[in-house]
């Protein structure tokens, strides 16, 4: 931009500036794609761009300030959903992409080059709902949580619902289920977890991003369900647990692989989380085998291209953005608890480590 205002009042200036205008929108012309991706992606030296999950939404809204407090630098995030943050780190116009999902070998295949996944936080996706005259906590097994999500169970007074809930005043009111609308990592941390406790859904909608739901209302983003069970009476729907928390919004408590009804917890996702690590950090949560864990857990990725040297980049901006994350999974993960996020294990630590220093420009580690 400063640029352009020291020529402003030349009229060939006028003219570069029209162009360059074209350019950041993506515009026709005689700019190439290749060109108007490039310009897109590197953007200001000091400016880094990301966009995908809104699971981690809050957290990396509360990294990113304070990051930027410790030495200038500001990150552009837009909280889009993971399939839309898949998307943008595919056409290359940002300069990561974040995901509650790892990559699926479709998407491996669409990339340019290869990319590698970096574990920041673990959270927990629970099942909120809208019964104000319930006062004790709801408590919901897996084959209800499938059935009512599928469609099979309609009513909260349902027997089934009723034997799982001894003694509480359950209504007469028809069951409204709301869920993502958007391509979601949340999405896929739900629909894995009900794929690995129900036949009938594995059989049917099954599990990933995206599905044809079998009932219900779609809302983008963790915000749009939130907000649509809140002002829904009867409605359930699943978020990340600090939309919950932040919306004051009741959520249930699920019965595990163990046969405990768990409530979400920083202390039952750090339950679930406490497993091995593979080096490529895609790892699934879901169905814990841990006692005192939450099932529906998972880990959330910050995911970039593996090498760096493309559409212009220097190297003096892709050194300051791994630097920003290599602080995310060090420094930064005493913002995880007070948000309602589980610090990552050490063992995770040290897989994102790893995966950071094997990052490279034009061949060459950039972190050492």
């Amino acid at each position: 931009m400063k640029i352009l205002k020291s020529i402003a009042l030349s009229g060939l200036a006028l003219a570069i500036a029209g162009a360059m205008s074209l350019t950041s929108c993506n515009g026709g012309g005689n700019t190439s794609k290749s060109d108007s991706t490039a310009n897109a992606s590197s953007g200001e030296e000091n400016t880094i761009l990301g966009a995908g999950a809104t699971f981690p939404n809050p957290l990396y809204s509360k990294m990113f300030s304070e990051y930027n407090k410790l030495n200038g630098l500001k990150v552009n995030y837009q909280s889009i959903g993971s399939g839309g943050g898949i998307q943008q780190l595919t056409s290359k116009t940002v300069d990561f992409g974040a995901s509650d999902a790892p990559l699926n070998g479709k998407q491996d295949s669409a990339l340019s080059a290869p990319a590698v996944h970096i574990p920041i936080t673990a959270g927990a996706v629970v099942i909120t709902y809208n019964l104000p005259d319930v006062k004790d906590t709801l408590m919901l097994t897996p084959d209800l949580l499938a059935k009512i999500f599928l469609g099979k169970i309609t009513k909260w007074n349902d027997p089934a619902i009723m034997a799982a809930n001894k003694g509480a005043k359950l209504p007469a009111t028809t069951i409204v289920i709301s869920h993502r609308s958007d391509g979601s990592g949340t999405t896929n941390i739900f629909t894995t977890y009900l794929s690995k406790v129900s036949k009938d859904w594995e059989s049917g909608p099954g599990k990933g991003s995206s599905i044809n739901w079998p009932a219900g209302v779609g809302g983008k983003g963790n915000e749009g369900v939130a907000g649509y069970v809140k002002q829904t009476p009867g409605c359930i729907g699943y978020v990340e647990l600090a939309y919950a928390m932040q919306n004051n919004m009741a959520f249930a408590k699920m019965q595990n692989k163990a046969g405990k009804f768990i409530l979400p917890s920083i202390a039952s996702i750090t339950a679930a989380a406490n497993i091995e690590i593979p080096a490529d950090a895609k790892v699934s949560l879901t169905n814990t085998e841990a006692a005192d864990g939450y099932p529906i857990s998972g880990l959330t990725w910050i995911l970039v291209y593996k090498e760096q040297k493309y559409n212009n980049r220097s190297l003096d901006k892709v050194t300051k953005m791994l630097k920003l994350v290599q602080w995310m999974i060090h420094d930064a993960q005493q913002y995880c608890a007070p948000l309602n996020y589980a610090p990552l294990s050490d063992k995770a630590v040290a897989v994102g480590d790893a995966q950071l220093k094997s990052i490279t420009f034009d061949g060459k580690p950039v972190l050492q």
